[in-house]
């Protein structure tokens, strides 16, 4: 339940300083003016009172002149991914409310936070050979955090709930609308039914309840969202064949800072992506990619890889195993081996750490709740979410196509709803129709990695920098000397260059995440510029043979080679 997402952040401040119980304190991260950050001090068993941990939150007061008195308390997912970082771009979309973000107990931003670096490791060590042993990581990483005195018991959704409550108090607010996002929506959703009084409205995007089976629904769930993008067959094509032979793929270990090769079967790649298709920018790639892939274009692997290492690093993973081993493993009936990695790592962490069942809440709320989800969302689809809304006393809900996971951090249209929602919850439907501002859709790709790699090694773009700047040189000097082959060589090149740039920054523009399968079919075809380029610097050595532009026709006929042959 990893969210993967690219967040949007807004112009931030310089870090806003507070006094609080505990001293002085800064934000942790970058947040817009008129924010105060803080710890909140809560219980960490209510049913084992004594020892106390911190939860950590901002608060970011509106400027409006019309200001509403209840604010919106914003939660991420994960179990276990940060909050704070939002609190600017949740202040654009609510201006005229105060914009709470809290974070969960022991995730990064609260004290205790559980990293859990073992078992991340291990993790990601089912990449190598020999493959790492999951359970033993998971204990040595338990032991340590019983050595620090931490009570994994603590740390389930009932407690987190409990603490938004506990702020709402804190903070003085009479009533405030909560918004959860994925994981997070159960802890909403169990905050409304315990805080009745103190909830005007509830927004659950990309909703898991808490009857639903997530191990056992997962695999099905990757299945059905390939085929609604029209891939399933080609996907299962590519995992058979990956399993067949696996690939080697370069990859870099993020804990250590080391360059590693990463043995790659088809379920790996199939774990991958059942991850990195909860980004709206990556289901927009999917058709090309693992078209791409059953052709044989195994390139496009590395960046799968690397996938692995980053989502490993961007969330606690103590606090997300202490969770799911606790609320959600011991409920899926499922006791098979998985395909994919990451549902069988879970598994060997819960059955090394022991902690019991907690106790199902089956919270509801009579607040008006408002449901999204996506239609490409492999995790929270609406296929569970629907009834489930459905279920709630006083529940709207609405699929976003072209949409994957955590809709509002993709969909414009959807982020628009969220704040008509909050700001009139009870209206019996939304004032604005169906969405029509659809996700921009992908230009026809060629595939390559070398805009990839050359993300993760700029300088292996100096060719291209070089050309561009050669032919710019041929240009100016052919112009002023009267030498109209050159001028024209270096026009086609500066053009050749000029285009090919401007093709890219339109597909980064649009889907950032694109350029990881290739570059826009068009900035391919104008290959025949690039050539008329070196055709024209050539034909002006009959004219002039001295060696400036003996150097620029040489430079132009190499930089077509590595073009044609390690771009394209």
């Amino acid at each position: 339940m990893i969210i993967r997402v690219a967040l949007v952040l807004a112009l931030a401040a310089p870090p806003f300083t507070i006094q609080d119980a505990a001293g002085q304190l800064a934000c942790p991260v970058a947040v817009p003016a008129r924010t105060t950050c803080g710890l909140l001090v809560v219980p960490e068993r209510r049913d084992a009172p004594g020892k106390t941990i911190r939860v950590g939150y901002a608060v970011r007061a509106s400027m409006a002149k019309n200001r509403r008195p209840d604010p919106v308390v914003y939660m991420s997912g994960g179990p276990g991914s940060a909050s704070m970082q939002l609190t600017g771009f949740l202040s654009q979309l609510f201006p005229d409310r105060d914009v709470v973000t809290i974070e969960q107990r022991g995730s990064r931003y609260s004290e205790p936070s559980l990293g859990c670096p073992e078992t991340a490791q291990a993790l990601l060590g089912q990449l190598r050979e020999p493959v790492a042993d999951v359970a033993a990581a998971a204990v040595r990483c338990r032991d340590r955090l019983r050595a620090q005195g931490v009570d994994l018991r603590g740390y389930q959704t009932k407690e987190i709930a409990a603490d938004v409550v506990a702020l709402r108090k804190k903070l003085g607010y009479p009533s405030w609308n909560l918004f959860g996002v994925s994981y997070s929506t159960r802890v909403m959703l169990a905050a409304a039914a315990a805080d009745p009084q103190g909830v005007r409205s509830v927004v659950l995007d990309s909703f898991l309840p808490e009857q639903v089976g997530w191990y056992d629904d997962f695999d099905a769930n990757l299945a059905a969202t390939m085929a609604r993008l029209g891939v399933r067959d080609r996907f299962e094509a590519v995992v058979a064949r990956l399993n067949a032979a696996p690939a080697r793929v370069e990859t870099v270990d993020p804990l250590l800072g080391r360059r590693f090769t990463a043995r790659m079967t088809g379920d790996d790649v199939a774990t991958i992506m059942a991850e990195a298709l909860q980004d709206s920018e990556v289901t927009a790639l999917a058709p090309a990619m693992v078209t791409a892939l059953a052709e044989g274009r195994d390139e496009l692997l590395r960046p799968l890889a690397d996938a692995v290492g980053e989502g490993l690093v961007s969330h606690e993973f103590g606090l997300y195993h202490a969770v799911q081993c606790q609320d959600e493993v011991p409920f899926n009936k499922s006791t098979t081996k998985s395909r994919l990695f990451t549902i069988n790592g879970d598994k060997a962490v819960c059955d090394a750490w022991k902690l019991p069942a907690s106790t199902p809440a089956n919270a509801t709320t009579k607040a008006p709740v408002y449901v999204l989800a996506g239609q490409y969302d492999p995790t929270t689809p609406a296929r569970t979410a629907e009834p489930a809304a459905r279920a709630l006393p006083n529940a709207r809900f609405e699929e976003f196509p072209g949409t994957s996971h955590a809709v509002f951090l993709a969909n414009a249209c959807a982020r628009r709803k969220i704040a008509e929602f909050v700001a009139t919850p009870t209206a019996a439907s939304p004032a604005s129709g169906p969405c029509l501002d659809a996700p921009a859709p992908v230009p026809d790709l060629h595939v390559t990695a070398a805009p990839y790699q050359i993300s993760r090694s700029p300088w292996l773009a100096a060719p291209f920098a070089l050309y561009a700047l050669a032919s710019l040189i041929q240009l100016l000097s052919g112009a002023l000397k009267g030498r109209s082959l050159a001028a024209f060589g270096g026009l086609t090149g500066v053009a050749f260059t000029g285009l090919v740039a401007q093709s890219v920054a339109a597909l980064a523009t649009t889907n950032e995440t694109a350029l990881a399968v290739g570059i826009p079919a068009m900035a391919a075809l104008y290959t025949w510029i690039a050539a008329g380029s070196t055709v024209l610097t050539v034909a002006a050595l009959r004219h002039d043979r001295r060696w400036p532009q003996i150097a620029v026709a040489i430079l132009s006929a190499g930089f077509l080679v590595w073009w044609c042959t390690w771009c394209l």
